[in-house]
């Protein structure tokens, strides 16, 4: 190698480097590149069986590959396909980082965290955060064995993802495939307006309220991922006061909801929005001054709040039960799921507010309407 570098003066290249050759044999062990005024470089066997790198390799083939070996036993200049692919992958990856461009990868594997693809024979990791609408797991108590095995059910399909971030150094690799698809939801939400009404199943029940899946209503390729996805809140289920969503919606239910509101990709939805308002006409069923029965829903510092029936609910404040009972706590007196007398105080119905206060043991109803 020397002599020949010394007879044909040339750069000489340093391990790390990658070089470009012309394949000019292939055999069960080894692949030899012409490198022109280098001479002769080898590819060893150790890289051909399995290596995917050079599986679609053919004679003639111009390929770059990673200088390992100035000059080994043989006198070649050893190489490897596989480094040179791989830094070569990385290039690529970091250039599709700064692009923003949407790819597609398989599914490999699935862990508790979220899932594994590939991108370039490099593995990347897909956070669940950063999963589509269409495929985040929605475990109503966030049970991450029930997580996992929906997960596992998205292992070998193949999604759009979006590179976050590639870091050769630290092999970190993380994709989202919400980011991939939140330029196309956001063509299909342009077109949606407060006020639409929409029909849907619940996908998911949560603390805070439950989640929709449904076709946007006008026209597209009725396809599944043409599907949004918005969220009810646990205020706009129904008119009663909830404490639990799910004693109001489950998993799969077919509901009607009405679009209350569009920030960027997230939907507001309302359910209660359909239905008739109970505080609309509430002073035909109830007045100031009214001595009523009604069933203790929870008791707070502040107060208690009261249900009269099903959709009507007041306050009795504490300072109003310390009026009649002075020095007492509401506890010792009250207690959530029990009946008592209240006298109405206040009627509010454009805020839906109503306040009550306690009437003593053995004090009379108001006459029944």
């Amino acid at each position: 190698m020397e002599k020949l570098l010394e007879a044909n003066p040339v750069e000489i290249p340093q391990v790390g480097d990658v070089l470009e050759g012309t394949v000019v044999h292939i055999s069960s062990n080894s692949i030899l590149l012409d490198l022109g005024p280098l001479g002769t470089g080898v590819v060893m066997g150790k890289e051909i069986k399995g290596g995917l790198e050079t599986e679609k390799i053919k004679i003639g083939d111009k390929v770059g590959a990673t200088l390992t070996d100035l000059e080994n036993e043989d006198g070649l200049i050893e190489l490897s396909i596989r480094e040179a692919s791989y830094e070569k992958a990385w290039d690529d990856l970091e250039a599709k980082v700064s692009a923003g461009d949407i790819l597609s990868t398989k599914v490999l594997d699935a862990n508790k965290g979220g899932l594994m693809v590939e991108l370039n024979g490099i593995t990347g990791f897909l956070p669940v955060s950063q999963l589509s609408s269409e495929h985040y797991p929605r475990v109503e108590d966030g049970d991450k064995n029930k997580i996992l095995e929906l997960l596992k059910r998205i292992i070998g399909q193949e999604i759009q993802v979006r590179i976050l971030d590639a870091d050769r150094e630290t092999e970190k690799l993380i994709v989202s495939e919400r980011a991939a698809s939140s330029e196309k939801e956001k063509e299909v939400i342009s077109k949606l307006d407060v006020g639409d009404i929409v029909e849907g199943e619940i996908s998911g029940v949560v603390d805070f309220g439950a989640f929709v899946k449904f076709m946007p209503p006008y026209k597209t390729d009725g396809q599944e991922s043409d599907k949004l996805e918005g969220l009810v809140h646990i205020s706009e289920l129904a008119w009663q006061l909830i404490q639990n969503p799910r004693d109001i919606v489950k998993t799969g239910d077919k509901v009607r909801a009405r679009i209350i509101g569009i920030d960027d990709t997230r939907i507001s939805l309302s359910m209660k929005a359909l239905e008739k308002d109970p505080w609309s006409d509430i002073e035909k069923k109830y007045k100031v001054g009214d001595i009523v029965e009604g069933k203790v829903d929870k008791i707070n510092p502040f107060g208690a709040f009261v249900y009269l029936d099903k959709d009507i609910h007041g306050l009795a404040h504490v300072s109003e039960f310390q009026e009649v009972y002075p020095g007492k706590k509401m506890e010792e007196v009250l207690y959530a799921g029990g009946s008592f007398q209240w006298k109405i105080l206040s009627i509010e119905p454009k805020t839906h507010r109503m306040g009550l206060m306690l009437v003593k043991e053995g004090a009379k109803k108001s006459e029944e309407k």
